[in-house]
């Protein structure tokens, strides 16, 4: 049998890709995380890692077997957090930049003070981790976009968003032949703006920024145009700095999702009902899904 221990020993190398940098992170020895690897490999009868250049990288086994560790912890910890009381229990939450900025924190914020012996950690990753993470039970909600079929994740609340083309106003001509600006690889709204433009049958210039923040402080200097959550325009629209524009198949109804595995922990219950109650949080209140 695997111990825990091993098993995280190994997935910090096959996250980092190095023996060195894994004993880094683990505050451990060089030599106890080979011994650990080793002792795992003399466990399974097979190779899990290979030289590549100076580091290491997963054979095809290394590969499955990571899945299955992170699968494994994810639901210890799950179990553990389980069996105490829902009041003070852990609560992980993963959700998406402009969700975690502009829609979660209200919701936090009221949950905290009600249960405040609720150990809480956030995650803040693009929409494709937070699945992943949520399948290998290392969050136990995800607040984000739609999430893919047939993962077994299941939608229990969601929360009404548009998608809405913006620029600057006096940067505001055809927004058809603008710079579009997006958002980083694994976006879901990149995706969403990309989706628009061919549809559209447009082939702009884009200009590729790394967060929303980015992107809407672009849009305010008139670098081009951008489709962003309503959510996030709120102050922008309402102080004139930007405007939203007509654009064909526009506004796009995007609505945030709450999601959990199909066996959430009684803390992570205890939020969703939280986040359902309009007499808790109002009109920041998700809908049941």
């Amino acid at each position: 049998m695997v111990s825990a221990s091993r098993m995280e020993t190994f997935l910090a190398v096959s996250r980092q890709g190095s023996i060195r940098r894994a004993a880094s992170q683990l505050h451990i020895t060089e030599a106890a995380v080979s011994a650990a690897v080793a002792h795992i490999e003399k466990q399974l009868g097979a190779k899990l890692i290979t030289k590549s250049g100076r580091g290491i990288m997963l054979t095809e086994a290394g590969r499955v077997y990571a899945e299955y560790c992170r699968t494994i912890l994810g639901l210890m910890k799950e179990a553990h957090a389980a069996v105490r009381r829902a009041e003070t229990g852990r609560l992980r939450i993963g959700v998406v930049a402009t969700a975690g900025e502009y829609v979660l924190l209200r919701l936090l914020a009221s949950f905290r003070n009600r249960y405040p012996d609720i150990e809480l950690s956030l995650s803040v990753h693009p929409r494709d981790v937070l699945f992943l993470e949520l399948h290998h039970h290392e969050t136990d909600l995800v607040i984000a976009g739609r999430p893919p079929r047939d993962t077994g994740l299941v939608i229990r609340g969601r929360r009404a968003c548009q998608l809405v083309v913006v620029g600057a106003p006096e940067h505001c001509p055809d927004p058809l032949r603008s710079t579009w600006l997006l958002r980083g690889r694994g976006s879901g709204t990149r995706d969403a703006t990309l989706n628009l433009l061919d549809r559209l049958e447009i082939t702009p210039p884009t200009l590729t920024l790394g967060s929303h923040g980015a992107v809407l402080a672009a849009a305010r200097e008139g670098l081009g145009v951008t489709l962003m959550h309503s959510d996030a325009l709120v102050g922008d629209l309402e102080t004139g700095l930007l405007q939203a524009l007509p654009v064909q198949g526009t506004p796009l109804d995007r609505p945030w999702h709450a999601i959990t595995t199909r066996t959430p922990t009684p803390t992570t219950r205890l939020f969703l009902a939280h986040i359902l109650d309009p007499a808790e949080v109002g009109a920041a209140a998700f809908h049941p899904g």
